[in-house]
């Protein structure tokens, strides 16, 4: 267990002076239009809060490499998420990412950690001027560190890969002269709580979730919106409700941002109405 920690800190480091150093680098510079590399959704791709979009991490654009590291916290009424993760963006056309969630269990005591391991592929198009947006694919593997919870309440495995197909698109003038930014995703999962309480159950398996994402850009650099998220509801002894929030996220700039949010989560263990403040800090190269 120590052991995978210590390697996600290191691969978390590693991304973190690798972008400093191709951050001096003009030619490997992120040339993409500020705030086009969205922010870090939870699982570590790029997108909002809850959910990965189509467009790829940093801006870097098709003879570019760019990094990104971040970090979130979210504070619901009986538990503590935190996130630490890292991408890669292969001249905008593939994106590799890595993430650890660690969910502190502060009414039940203890905790639970999952490492996940992603991948994206732009499919076609461009956020801003191609007709339909644009359309990626992606997958990402799932592992609980300790299983043993989860499977007490059911679950069927402890590891898990959801598969995701996203589109985003850039609205430009559409709501009182503001840009509107649009992300669906249809994702193939059997994941409890995204994985967290593992994956499948007594009443359900793998099944196509739906997710959405709405933002206005208030200014060029300030964005704000709402997601949603549709959650599977496989393990009879923990009710799982669809996921929802409010967020806000600023650009200092193409390296800099942070993103706050009102988490509505529903149930969780057992745990009724579970709802609280997120924030994540993002360095991007």
């Amino acid at each position: 267990m120590r052991n995978t920690g210590s390697s996600m800190r290191l691969a978390i480091v590693a991304a973190a002076a690798l972008g400093a150093f191709l951050a001096a680098i003009p030619s490997m510079a992120g040339s993409r239009i500020l705030g086009t590399g969205a922010v870090s959704a939870i699982e570590g791709a790029a997108g909002g809060g809850l959910s990965p979009w189509a467009v790829l991490a940093s801006t870097a654009s098709d003879d570019e490499i760019g990094i990104t590291a971040s970090a979130t916290r979210a504070w619901l009424d009986d538990y503590r998420l935190t996130v630490k993760g890292a991408s890669i963006n292969l001249h905008d056309r593939l994106e590799f990412s890595i993430a650890r969630q660690t969910l502190e269990l502060s009414t039940l005591g203890g905790e639970l950690e999952q490492d996940i391991y992603g991948a994206k592929a732009r499919l076609f198009g461009d956020v801003l001027y191609h007709p339909l947006g644009i359309w990626s694919a992606g997958v990402m593997n799932k592992r609980l560190v300790d299983g043993s919870v989860p499977t007490a309440l059911g679950a069927h495995d402890i590891n898990g890969t959801d598969a995701y197909l996203s589109a985003s698109k850039l609205l430009f003038n559409a709501f009182f002269g503001r840009n509107v930014l649009l992300n669906g995703t249809l994702r193939n999962t059997a994941a409890n709580q995204g994985g967290l309480l593992g994956f499948g159950g007594d009443q359900g398996g793998r099944s196509w979730m739906a997710e959405g994402s709405l933002g206005v850009f208030v200014t060029p650099n300030w964005v704000v919106g709402t997601e949603y998220r549709q959650k599977p509801d496989n393990l009879s002894v923990a009710q799982e409700d669809d996921w929802q929030s409010l967020y806000s996220a600023y650009f200092f700039n193409k390296h800099v941002s942070v993103t706050g949010a009102w988490l509505d989560l529903g149930d969780i263990a057992g745990l009724p109405s579970q709802r609280g403040g997120y924030i994540s800090l993002q360095a991007a190269f």
